[in-house]
């Protein structure tokens, strides 16, 4: 059955917080159905053939928004690049889409970190590790047998993750990809969860040159995943319509408490660390908490605030 999410109208597509400058929006609704890389030039094949056989096409069978979007599918080798409009060098850099990965298949991407000049095949440019969703099964490669499971590794296949998360089978869901380029790591979350944290750019010997964009590819038979509402922005996406200003986190890095200063009631505290998983969560139901963080390990943490319907997650040092 056609899965079609309409977000509210009196919210828009996408929510932004007051930092990010929105560079490209793309819902796939302009296009004809079919390969997509003639229809879009922020779009290219890994060929560099517009229409060949790795050309993904833009299809009418799933959507988050609209009717249309795009399969990067099993049945053809598919291997799409998203090229970011101004290939940043420096600062932070978000890369955000929705992802439908039907029950039981698989969906692959990773970040290209170089230019391959037009007319000719991509050079291979991957740094920041492999995203698999689905992969992980033996030795041949077709994945299937960890549904809602995925990782990202710095191999050249599946058969280990550095970082594991999991994400919603059958439905469409929300991945944003934040690329500090300066530290040169980046973090990954899904419907605005922590899933990959603080993840090193380094893969092999290549040399970062650029945020070139994001290679959506075909990595196994198994893979079936739906692309929408893509948007590249410089700066941060806000995970809700939630402003930086609301609150602030003090000292950071911490040592046992945690200060939040807030003008609102915070309702709820969410604390992951670098794998995903919750280590601490508390419902406060006042103004400008203080939570108790000195049984947490030396590291790096994701704190998600919530107050009323809005969350924003902010890294923390301990």
């Amino acid at each position: 059955m056609k899965k079609i999410y309409v977000l509210a109208l009196v919210l828009g597509a996408f929510s932004f917080s007051s930092n990010a400058q929105v560079e490209l929006t793309d819902d796939f609704e302009s296009y004809n159905l079919g390969p997509l890389a003639g229809q879009a030039t922020h779009w290219r094949t890994w060929s560099g053939v517009d229409g060949g056989a790795d050309d993904a096409n833009v299809s009418d069978d799933e959507a988050s928004s609209g009717a249309q979007s795009l399969l990067i599918s099993d049945n053809v080798l598919s291997d799409m690049i998203l090229l970011t409009p101004s290939a940043p060098i420096s600062g932070v850099y978000t890369i955000q889409w929705y992802s439908y990965i039907p029950a039981g298949k698989s969906g692959y991407f990773n970040m290209q970190a170089a230019l391959t000049p037009e007319g000719s095949a991509w050079n291979q440019a991957l740094m920041g590790g492999n995203v698999y969703f689905n992969c992980k099964d033996d030795a041949t490669g077709n994945g299937g047998n960890t549904p809602g499971e995925g990782g990202v590794t710095g191999l050249i296949d599946c058969t280990s993750y550095d970082q594991v998360f999991i994400y919603p089978e059958d439905e469409w869901f929300k991945v944003t990809c934040i690329y500090d380029i300066d530290n040169q790591t980046w973090d990954m979350l899904i419907n605005d969860n922590p899933a990959v944290t603080a993840y090193p750019f380094a893969f092999g010997t290549q040399v970062f040159i650029e945020l070139a964009g994001l290679d959506f590819y075909s990595a196994s038979s198994n893979n079936t995943m739906y692309v929408d509402d893509v948007t590249c922005a410089q700066g941060t996406i806000g995970v809700e319509d939630f402003s930086a200003s609301s609150f602030s986190v003090y000292p950071n890095p911490v040592k046992d408490m945690l200060n939040i200063k807030s003008a609102a009631s915070v309702d709820k505290v969410t604390v992951y660390d670098i794998l995903g998983k919750v280590v601490l969560q508390e419902t406060p139901g006042k103004i400008s908490p203080a939570i108790n963080m000195s049984n947490l390990a030396s590291g790096s943490y994701l704190v998600k605030v919530t107050i009323g319907n809005s969350s924003k997650t902010v890294k923390v040092l301990k």
